[in-house]
């Protein structure tokens, strides 16, 4: 089964930071071929679209609720996406995940979960006020 992995989850402050990763060790996907996109769910919530990231011009989708808060970057030599969150509100809060996207971040379908194709099983964010 492909599939990605995410990490660096955790229980951080508010107004704190927290980086994230989305490796795809072990996938067999070499993630610089792929947009990511990073998506969140708190409980009780739908699931909701944070960024996406494009191939190799990088182009980014940031939701509004995480622009100038959130940063996205890739590191291709460890087949890793990071999601740096700074300035965490409770809101955040969820499991985070990352899933890849063969056509590329798309104006009209980057924020749409079924758009994607491998995803990992997340890693959760708390947030304490």
């Amino acid at each position: 089964q492909v599939q990605l992995v995410e990490s660096g989850g955790g229980l951080v402050q508010t107004g704190g930071s927290l980086r994230l990763s989305c490796s795809g060790a072990g996938s067999g996907l070499k993630l610089e071929d792929y947009a990511i996109g990073w998506f969140r769910q708190a409980p009780g919530k739908e699931r909701e679209a944070v960024v996406c990231i494009g191939r190799r011009n990088g182009r980014t989708y940031f939701a509004d609720s995480v622009k100038g808060r959130f940063t996205v970057s890739r590191d291709n030599a460890k087949n890793t996406v990071y999601l740096q969150m700074d300035n965490v509100k409770p809101e955040d809060a969820g499991v985070y995940r990352c899933a890849t996207d063969d056509l590329g971040c798309r104006p009209q379908y980057w924020d749409y979960w079924d758009t994607y194709d491998y995803g990992g099983p997340g890693t959760q964010v708390t947030v304490s006020s």
